[in-house]
């Protein structure tokens, strides 16, 4: 399951800020966005389960805070998931986790139809999804200390060293995040690639509000599958690192 969580290149007509020495009309990133938009085909199953669910399980982004209760219909911990690709991870901590409220973030309709699909199948009625990016979510729509937990799970690596700026796990994101966070909720991040899980490691470590579960990394919490993407990694000889942390009173 890998989560595409980049940043959309801005056109220009959304900036006037260009990169020093670049060709005329390319423009630099005005903001980090927790995604980027590429092309999905959504099946006639996912399409149905859009049909059907859509209506209920959809939550529309607004530029105002959400009000949990009414949308889930009941009130209990809440936790924030940012990009969950085509849902396998989310389907199934929902299902072993009956007791919290998930909500998604993801923009991609194939990855939301297919967790719509999921939903279907097997009954679930604690995951609401946003199909928008997860940073202005995070934003607009949800209260400080609100959150039970957030879930990152493989964002995009970003692998070459010049587009390290681009990547989702940097200081500003995980200071709102941690203001998100209720006291004693966590913040669970996954890679399967070391660079990243270091700058993870160092970034979530010097946030003031967070606090380390274990010296470093963390073991593969219980809830969180072992899923077809993760599997064929670990086959490949790829390592996986989770680190989870904790806001502090």
């Amino acid at each position: 399951m890998a989560c595409s969580l980049q940043s959309r290149p801005v056109t220009p007509h959304d900036s006037n800020t260009a990169i020093a020495g670049a060709p005329p009309g390319v423009a630099y990133p005005k903001t980090i966005k927790s995604f980027v938009r590429r092309a999905g085909r959504t099946t006639a199953a996912q399409a149905r389960a859009f049909e059907h669910l859509g209506p209920q399980l959809l939550v529309p982004y607004r530029e105002a805070l959400l009000e949990p209760a009414a949308v889930f219909g009941r009130s209990a911990p809440l936790i924030l998931e940012i990009g969950f690709g085509m849902g396998e991870a989310t389907a199934h901590i929902a299902n072993v986790r009956p007791q919290d409220n998930f909500l998604c973030c993801e923009v991609h309709e194939a990855g939301v139809g297919a967790l719509l699909k999921r939903i279907a199948e097997q009954g679930q009625t604690n995951v609401r999804i946003v199909q928008h990016d997860a940073v202005e979510v995070l934003e607009h729509m949800v209260a400080p200390g609100s959150l039970a937990g957030v879930h990152i799970f493989f964002p995009d690596p970003w692998h070459k060293k010049k587009h390290h700026k681009r990547r989702l796990i940097q200081p500003t994101l995980v200071a709102r995040l941690a203001s998100r966070l209720a006291a004693g909720g966590y913040l669970h991040c996954a890679t399967d690639w070391q660079p990243y899980a270091e700058q993870m490691l160092e970034v979530l470590s010097a946030e003031p509000l967070l606090t380390n579960t274990v010296p470093d990394y963390a073991p593969q919490p219980a809830y969180r599958p072992l899923t077809k993407f993760e599997n064929r990694g670990l086959k490949l000889g790829h390592g996986v690192w989770d680190l989870v942390f904790l806001r502090r009173a």
